[in-house]
């Protein structure tokens, strides 16, 4: 383990502490760092970890906290992002925890009017923004939609029933109560997504989520991001979350699950229930030339049959554009209530 900083002591805390894991980011952090110092609200203080970075981070970093007494470096070996996020949150002091990646670049207003939102709202117990993906030419059609589905979630109700689709929050964007963060433990080592397993936590501590709508972040796209490349963000970590926060919330009482999707993507998040213990009852599928066969074990039934599965919940899981509102409204209009009998997971 490498060195550690020592906090300095301060007799006023302020309303926000920003957490930034940095880890040889000389590249990009400069302009980072600019778009901080512009911030429109000066109520914060910057937790800037050095996670055992080789080349000129330190020194940008130590440069800005000399000319900045919000910035407080702290150091660490190279004991990854999440014990980075950890060192930086045990150490803040707001009553706000606001996330910034080193390679990102925050508009101006962004503290000022996500602050408002959270001023405004004690009823969420954190927040996002709008985010667009740069630089253009890195930007591809997947992240494009990916930007558009997290773009159009604003008011708590839309987030949370698409919570366990994706992360309903780009992490760079988070601006979460500190109290509420600590209640649920911060930010842990899974083996999956750490942003998705605390937004998780929050929610079901009873947690709810708005967002601003305005693009406040500028999230930078490209091959080499660290969700790209690391095992923890690959698909099947990120079933393995959901079907863990699962069978603590919404599978307690059922009677297993009910995959709406006999297709790669139903099939493969059925496979992540079964490894959990949780028994797959059918699976429902609108091809009738699947209809009447069995896929691990379980049938494959119409539509008109998924009441036959009422006590079960149902997960919608088709990966093609437009399938989920598809199956959102027949399974309402067969009187399954969302978030309580079904959910969509893809």
């Amino acid at each position: 383990m490498g060195p550690r900083s020592t906090p300095e002591s301060k007799t006023e805390s302020p309303g926000i502490s920003v957490l930034l894991p940095v880890r040889d980011a000389e590249e990009h952090l400069p302009a980072c760092v600019a778009s901080l110092e512009s911030q429109t609200l000066g109520d914060f203080e910057v937790l800037a970890v050095d996670d055992g970075s080789v080349d000129g981070t330190r020194r940008i970093l130590e440069g800005w906290a000399g000319r900045d007494p919000r910035v407080r470096v702290l150091l660490q070996g190279r004991e990854g992002l999440v014990a980075a996020l950890e060192h930086a949150r045990t150490s803040a002091r707001g009553r706000y925890l606001a996330r910034m990646d080193a390679d990102d670049l925050a508009e101006p207003r962004r503290l000022e009017r996500q602050l408002e939102l959270m001023e405004g709202r004690p009823d969420v117990a954190g927040c996002g923004s709008g985010v667009a993906y740069f630089p253009a030419g890195e930007v591809k059609g997947g992240a494009l939609r990916y930007q558009r589905w997290l773009n159009a979630l604003v008011e708590p109700a839309q987030i949370e029933r698409d919570l366990f689709v994706e992360c309903p929050l780009a992490h760079p964007t988070f601006f979460l109560r500190s109290d509420a963060v600590a209640e649920v433990g911060g930010y842990r080592e899974m083996g999956w997504p750490e942003d998705y397993d605390l937004v998780l936590r929050l929610w079901e501590a009873g947690g709810r989520f708005a967002k601003v709508p305005e693009v406040l972040l500028f999230w930078r796209e490209g091959a080499l991001r660290f969700s790209r490349r690391h095992p923890a963000y690959a698909p099947e970590a990120f079933r393995r979350l959901k079907v863990d926060v699962l069978r603590r919330t919404l599978l307690v009482g059922r009677e297993g699950a009910l995959v709406w999707g006999a297709g790669p993507t139903g099939k493969a998040f059925a496979r992540t229930l079964q490894d959990a213990g949780v028994p797959v009852r059918a699976f429902v599928d609108l091809d009738p030339r699947k209809v009447g066969q069995r896929v691990q074990g379980a049938p494959v039934v119409s539509t008109d049959d998924a009441n036959r599965y009422r006590n079960a919940l149902c997960v919608a899981a088709v990966g093609q554009e437009g399938a989920r509102a598809e199956i959102r409204a027949s399974l309402a209009g067969m009187g399954w209530r969302e978030m309580r009998d079904f959910i969509a997971v893809a």
